[in-house]
């Protein structure tokens, strides 16, 4: 299908979007999808069947994998995303290339700038979440809740360590102020017994740190959202009043 694609482009064709991220090793990717080409601007083509054509003045540097001319990966993930109608996928395809991809989010924000204005709103609705820190759909919905309750900002995957430099753990979200660690948990994690080991024992570090810790479901975010904004402002209250002299 790919190739058959290409020598459809021709000549200094490069895949991009979609295939181009699977190709590139991401994988949280739409069930189906097509084929995405950039060709040169010069050239008089039009998308058919499977087949989405691109023509652009800004062709990149070809990365081959397995011998296929890809677009970088910061520029497969935005060209996806503009085609993508559902803020969650693309919020997981950013997410995912920023975390295993290696593409920073400032890489991410430039090509949007520079790159087609079409389509654009929805990446860029997409990337204000990441740059803010969310690694997932989850954190950015946490992120969400978090604007409901009024309390200070806190801080997003910042890694905790003791006074000998030993790591606590990460929390999705941290207080500092009054030591309050926000744990978005999913059953997902807990399936293995070593995963349900793992939570055991950061839980435990925390309580040693004199950390409060706050576990949240992430389908509760959406199901429940003010539910969860109280129990936040609840637990930061009841942290609030244990730092207090």
């Amino acid at each position: 299908m790919v190739e058959a694609a290409l020598l459809y482009g021709g000549p200094n064709t490069l895949v991009s979007g979609l295939e181009a991220c699977r190709r590139h090793g991401l994988r949280n990717l739409p069930g189906t999808f097509g084929v995405h080409l950039l060709v040169p601007k010069d050239r008089r083509l039009h998308s058919s069947d499977y087949v989405v054509v691109e023509r652009t003045k800004r062709l990149p540097k070809p990365i081959f994998r397995e011998e296929v001319p890809l677009a970088p990966v910061a520029r497969c993930v935005l060209d996806a995303c503009r085609r993508l109608k559902s803020h969650d996928a693309a919020r997981a395809l950013v997410a995912e290339a920023v975390q295993r991809g290696g593409v920073s989010p400032r890489l991410l924000s430039h090509e949007l700038e520079v790159g087609s204005q079409r389509g654009s709103a929805v990446p860029r609705e997409v990337l204000k979440d990441v740059m803010n820190g969310a690694r997932s759909v989850a954190e950015a919905d946490a992120m969400r809740v978090w604007e409901r309750t009024g309390l200070p900002q806190p801080v997003w995957n910042v890694p905790l360590r003791d006074a000998e430099g030993v790591r606590i753990g990460t929390p999705d979200a941290w207080f500092a102020e009054v030591k309050l660690a926000w744990e978005i948990d999913s059953y997902e994690f807990h399936f293995e017994r070593e995963d349900y080991a793992n939570t055991i024992n950061r839980n435990t570090r925390y309580v040693a740190a004199g950390v409060t810790v706050l576990q949240t479901l992430p389908t509760r975010l959406r199901s429940e959202p003010d539910a969860i904004a109280a129990e936040l402002t609840a637990a930061y209250r009841a942290a609030e009043a244990r730092a207090m002299p």
